[in-house]
């Protein structure tokens, strides 16, 4: 008897060195969707890095997303020191609600704002989803107290009521990429998100064009402020350091 429980506590002591063992990636492989997406997407993903003259994978990502445009942007380095380097852009596929931030549950709009992706889902029911972190400290102040809303995602399936929407084929690169940043080390994977792509003329004039309500004083300090970010990013291709102060406005 004795002999039985020896076994079976080495038994379960390799399996604890195992699962310790066991990277995040190796993990993530485990899971159906997200092995076929790695034994169908990445030597095509090999193949486009080395084309733009990118070391695959890439230890850090950075993901900004652009509602009118309808663009998801992957931006790559392989060092905390190196400047960012736009791999690919993908189209979000379709679009819920209007320009603005996401204010209260059941709005239907997709945030605005500096977020981060906190949730790897390979099991989701829109293929595969990759979570954001909705609502964030600013959102938390200036949103709907009871009900802000949550759960939203950059997701596969070409559906949407308030997330960011690609097609599966897009999603499962996008995931990859962001396994392999997570796998590396990086904790947080920031995601920003714009009403348009501010450099684009038509795009910016759009906005400018945009009725508001009446009593809605905040939206034009809101995308200035979100300009502000934008335009550091384009001139540096480094983050900015964005804080929030004790009126969720945010501070460059």
């Amino acid at each position: 008897m004795k002999q039985v429980v020896l076994a079976v506590m080495i038994l379960l002591g390799v399996g604890k060195v195992f699962a310790q063992q066991q990277s995040f990636l190796d993990n993530q492989k485990m899971f159906p969707k997200v092995g076929v997406a790695y034994r169908d997407k990445e030597e095509q993903l090999k193949k486009e890095f080395e084309k733009k003259g990118l070391e695959y994978p890439a230890k850090y990502i950075f993901l900004r997303s652009f509602k009118l445009d309808s663009e998801l942007e992957i931006w790559v380095k392989n060092k905390a020191t190196d400047t960012f380097r736009l791999f690919k852009s993908y189209r979000v596929c379709t679009l819920s609600g209007k320009m603005g931030p996401k204010r209260k549950e059941g709005d239907q709009q997709v945030p605005e704002g500096f977020y981060y992706i906190n949730d790897f889902n390979p099991n989701s029911n829109y293929h595969l989803s990759l979570g954001i972190n909705y609502p964030n400290f600013s959102d938390k102040i200036l949103s709907d107290q009871k009900k802000p809303g949550n759960e939203i995602y950059i997701h596969g399936s070409c559906l949407t009521i308030g997330c960011i929407p690609l097609t599966d084929e897009f999603i499962e690169e996008v995931y990859i990429l962001a396994v392999n940043a997570k796998n590396a080390g990086q904790d947080f994977i920031p995601v920003h998100v714009f009403p348009v792509k501010f450099g684009r003329t038509r795009s910016y004039e759009y906005l400018q064009g945009v009725k508001l309500n009446p009593d809605d004083k905040t939206s034009t300090k809101f995308w200035a402020d979100l300009k502000t970010a934008y335009d550091y990013f384009e001139q540096h291709h480094r983050l900015p350091v964005v804080l929030v102060d004790n009126k969720g406005q945010y501070i460059m």
